[in-house]
């Protein structure tokens, strides 16, 4: 954890002064207890964006061929990746997100799957952990990596998505997946 903590001020100094990377909202992220980040995805540098203005650790899916490098696995590793195989999710990938979740830990979901600049639809797999486990999705949006401008990170109010747990129309996944997507929509729409 010590390295996690050192490695978050390195980031957090590179973000400042590369970026001028401003957060906002850091407040509505649950000091303790399990959360779900999800955030929209534009950049590989979008994990350390999201986690570096969070007094937590933030756990991440990656890619699996990230972890073909001995060195490079070693360091995600530590500063909080798990491997998930492209195409889909694994047994084993459901079950280390929910056992995190159970654990009271903050795991970041970029529901849309890749990277684009456009906010719209997202995959059903954050929707799915987050009413598994009952965890509150806290919306995340980051508005770029312009040179010489102010960029933001905003984390909007956590969403609980419990009350779709028995809805009985049968497409609560479709349903809280949009709840989601509107969530980071509207941060954007703010920013």
């Amino acid at each position: 954890m010590m390295f996690y903590s050192f490695s978050r001020i390195v980031v957090r100094l590179f973000l400042k002064i590369g970026f001028r990377l401003e957060a906002r909202g850091v407040h509505h992220v649950p000091e303790t207890g399990p959360v779900i980040l999800c955030s929209n995805h534009i950049s590989y540098l979008d994990p350390l964006v999201v986690a570096a203005p969070l007094n937590r650790k933030v756990w991440f899916m990656a890619k699996s061929e990230l972890f073909r490098v001995p060195l490079f696995r070693q360091l995600i590793v530590k500063l909080g990746a798990f491997p998930v195989k492209r195409g889909g999710v694994s047994k084993e990938t459901i079950r280390t997100v929910l056992q995190l979740l159970k654990q009271g830990e903050v795991v970041c979901i970029f529901p849309q799957g890749t990277r684009t600049d456009v906010i719209d639809e997202g995959k059903k797999g954050a929707a799915s952990f987050a009413l598994k486990s009952g965890t509150k999705v806290v919306p995340v949006y980051i508005s770029g990596y312009k040179r010489f401008a102010r960029n933001r990170v905003v984390y909007g109010p956590p969403i609980d998505l419990t009350f779709l747990r028995d809805d009985p129309d049968g497409d609560r996944l479709e349903k809280a997946t949009s709840w989601i997507m509107q969530g980071i929509k509207s941060l954007a729409e703010e920013s």
